[in-house]
């Protein structure tokens, strides 16, 4: 049996709303089906045709039967979306098997394989750091002692610092684990930055955008620290991150991707250095970030990309797009089409967001926490797990964290003032419950 209605697949691992499917997509003119990790079962839109559970949304045999069973009922797909990053490959390849429109294997191995996006970097003769492949841990003291310590080994393919280790010196090789397919590249002092946004080469490059620095590191955060960040309103330093961006994203990508590009900048010269760059949204409270305080949906964008269709301008400089009107997958704009009133460009207001981990590894049962809304300076809204909720061990690491945070403020200054505030006062207690329960 197939449908009538066009198919669309969406793959995701969220419990959280990151993506507002429902407004993205017609769930009335299209059957829209869903191929989705446990925990992200239960928030499945009410008026999904249909949904398939997997233990990995990055899992491509399990993925590819999951929609291949759904095809029988539904028909082809006629669109496979699947927005985080490490499920990226997954949708490409679904989509080269299934001739849907969108992007590629070859669109997004740049953008995902850090080797081969740093030898496009290096061939262009753009700054980045010295790196090379590390098939052993000979591999990683033979380049530590070409280009000197500390080191830093990474997986080619991963995610939210996953695998990552900092080596100071030939004296932590011996307890060292290599992951597999493993990098190393030089290490890199100055502080890391990261710039959000659609990159558009079909319309002038580096369009709608925001740089923000990182307070602390994504690393840190693994190990037990908070993660902030703030974007930056100095306009030279925007500036100069901007032209740097444009130059790396020119050597990556010729089609619209929006992206989350990471590089290393020193303030004072306002020198940039690439680190990485991916073609997703911005992890963490970026997508609830841009939606309130910009007034842009990136996901909106990176799901109009995924579907073959052009990403759309923001409607104004302030205030929330209209996504009421969903769109349909015909190839017309549909009742949704807006017409543009211009690309707003960094200035107004400054947002910025706040992980705390949770106090003990996941999977865990929170005990207390504490809110931190009505706090001066504080957070204008906030994500926390409520006392007896478990904090599982999940594929979607910055979302099941012991507390998150956005903040929005007139300057940089002020923003970074009420995150530090934040994550010095907040309170969050848990204790540990058995492996195996409460994983997602």
């Amino acid at each position: 049996m197939t449908g009538s209605r066009p198919h669309v697949v969406c793959i995701t691992r969220w419990r959280e709303h990151y993506a507002a499917f429902e407004r993205y997509l017609d769930h009335v003119g299209n059957a829209v089906t869903y191929v989705v990790s446990p925990i992200a079962a239960e928030s499945v839109p009410g008026l999904a045709a249909d949904t398939r559970v997997v233990p990995a949304t990055d899992d491509l045999p399990a993925i590819r039967a999951a929609v291949q069973e759904l095809a029988q009922q539904y028909g082809p797909p006629g669109a496979v979306i699947a927005l985080k990053e490490d499920d990226l490959l997954v949708g490409a390849a679904l989509r080269e098997e299934w001739g849907c429109p969108g992007p590629r294997i070859a669109d997004v191995l740049p953008f995902r394989d850090k080797y081969v996006m740093s030898q496009a970097v290096a061939a262009a003769g753009l700054p980045i750091e010295p790196f090379a492949l590390a098939p052993s841990v000979d591999a990683v003291a033979d380049f530590g002692a070409a280009h000197g310590w500390p080191v830093v080994v990474k997986p080619r393919a991963g995610s939210a610092s996953e695998g990552v280790t900092r080596v100071d010196g030939p004296g932590q090789l011996p307890g060292l684990t290599l992951p597999a397919d493993a990098l190393v590249q030089s290490f890199n002092p100055h502080h890391v930055y990261h710039v959000d946004g659609l990159w558009d080469p079909q319309s002038g490059g580096l369009r709608w955008w925001r740089a923000a620095r990182y307070l602390n590191t994504c690393l840190a955060f693994r190990s037990g620290s908070y993660l902030g960040s703030v974007e930056e309103d100095d306009p030279a330093l925007n500036a100069a991150i901007a032209e740097a961006a444009e130059r790396y994203l020119a050597v990556l990508s010729r089609s619209p991707t929006v992206v989350h590009l990471e590089m290393f900048v020193d303030e004072d010269r306002r020198q940039c250095v690439f680190l990485e760059v991916g073609a997703r949204v911005g992890g963490g409270e970026t997508p609830f970030l841009w939606r309130e305080v910009h007034g842009y949906d990136l996901i909106e964008q990176a799901t109009l990309i995924q579907c073959g269709r052009r990403p759309r301008p923001p409607v104004g400089l302030d205030g929330l797009d209209d996504l009421d009107d969903a769109d349909g997958l015909d190839g017309s704009d549909g009742p949704a089409a807006r017409q543009p009133r211009g690309w707003h460009r960094p200035g107004g207001e400054v947002a910025g967001h706040l992980l705390i981990p949770s106090p003990v590894p996941p999977p865990a049962r929170i005990t207390a926490v504490t809110s931190m809304t009505g706090t001066l300076p504080g957070p204008y809204a906030e994500a926390l797990p409520l006392p007896g909720d478990i904090v599982p061990l999940a594929p979607s690491f910055y979302e099941h964290v012991g507390g998150r945070f956005r903040f929005r403020g007139p300057s940089t200054a002020a923003v970074t003032d009420a995150i530090l505030a934040t994550a010095q006062r907040f309170e969050v207690h848990a204790v540990p419950i058995p492996k195996g329960r409460g994983n997602g």
